[in-house]
């Protein structure tokens, strides 16, 4: 009997200790994540080669925040040397991961120089240093591998193939608009159609007759496979990015509030279930409209000069472009 309380005691010791040990797990990542308050990382993440013999550095950068968007204006808290201040990079950032969000060009002579991009966010800095060494070395495999459009480590005759999307802005590249007062955008986005978009339930069809044969296929409906996917998290060993293509615009410099209607998809990597992000577990590819034209209303709530941002990607690669639209009062 006294054996029995004591194997009782161990236990309850045991299953204590083990209470209070995911207790400090749970509270340490959470001590690991932030809504605001944080700093922010600037990341070289490589360079190619271009025709003309320069070279462009690719820039992007991790957000610590996942809810704060700091505005950091050109000068010495957002920063390039040497040389010019201001190479074309954001002043507004967005939550979390961003990857290849930018290029600097630099001359064929560049050599073995370094490329400093310094931003100083919440009172901490922190510096990228660009440079063309051999390893740093980009290509289309290399973008598509690092975003997450294929598996780790792996590559197939359709992702070498890909060719990037082509957005096509229409009308000018600069525009004036009254703050309240809705800002029409049409993009037009060509696209080869690879990768292939993601489908969950072709693929769940595929394995069912791989699997088990059409009468294994005959149970597969596009409910069953959402509950499958509700209920049973994704197993990533890398980041993991849905292949189709979308349109994405957001502020890129300026600091009042806009707003795009309808949403956007998210550019960075927000992993939770119900984002609107390819990295998201349940996101799942927009329609593609017919005519390859998309439409987009913007309305801005304070008057100031903003840069917008769009960006075509089809899972594996990107193409960007830029307007510029001055809001009066």
């Amino acid at each position: 009997m006294q054996n029995s309380i004591s194997n009782r005691g161990v236990a309850l010791l045991k299953l204590v200790a083990l209470s209070t040990a995911v207790a400090l797990l749970s509270q340490a990542a959470i001590a690991d994540t932030y809504q605001k308050g944080q700093h922010i990382e600037p990341a070289f993440e490589g360079w190619r080669p271009l025709d003309d013999g320069s070279f462009n550095m690719m820039f992007g950068y991790m957000n610590v925040n996942w809810a704060e968007e700091p505005n950091v204006q050109i000068g010495e808290d957002n920063m390039f040397s040497p040389g010019e201040a201001d190479r074309g990079q954001p002043t507004r950032f967005l939550p979390r991961r961003n990857r290849f969000t930018f290029e600097v060009n630099v001359p064929s002579d560049w050599g073995d120089r370094e490329l400093v991009w310094t931003l100083d966010v919440n009172g901490k800095e922190r510096k990228a240093y660009g440079t063309l060494k051999p390893d740093y070395l980009v290509d289309n495999m290399v973008i598509a591998s690092e975003t997450g459009s294929l598996g780790a480590g792996t590559s197939s005759p359709e992702s070498r193939a890909n060719i990037p999307p082509v957005m096509t802005v229409q009308g000018d590249q600069i525009r004036t608009v009254q703050a309240g007062q809705p800002l029409s955008l049409q993009t037009n986005v060509a696209d080869d159609g690879l990768p292939t978009p993601t489908d969950p339930v072709q693929e769940a069809i595929n394995f069912a007759e791989f699997a088990g044969g059409p009468l294994a296929v005959a149970f597969v409906t596009a409910e069953n496979v959402a509950a499958r996917r509700l209920s049973s998290p994704p197993i990533k060993v890398t980041v993991q990015k849905v292949n189709g293509l979308f349109l994405s615009w957001n502020v890129y410099r300026g600091e009042g509030k806009v707003t795009f209607d309808p949403p956007q998809p998210k550019p960075w990597e927000d992993t939770r279930t119900s984002a609107n992000s390819p990295w998201g577990a349940l996101w799942l590819p927009p329609a593609v409209p017919e005519d390859g034209m998309y439409d987009v209303s913007v309305t801005f709530d304070e008057p100031g000069t903003y840069t917008l941002w769009g960006r075509a990607d089809d899972g594996g690669l990107y193409h960007d472009d830029y307007i510029t639209v001055n809001v009066t009062e």
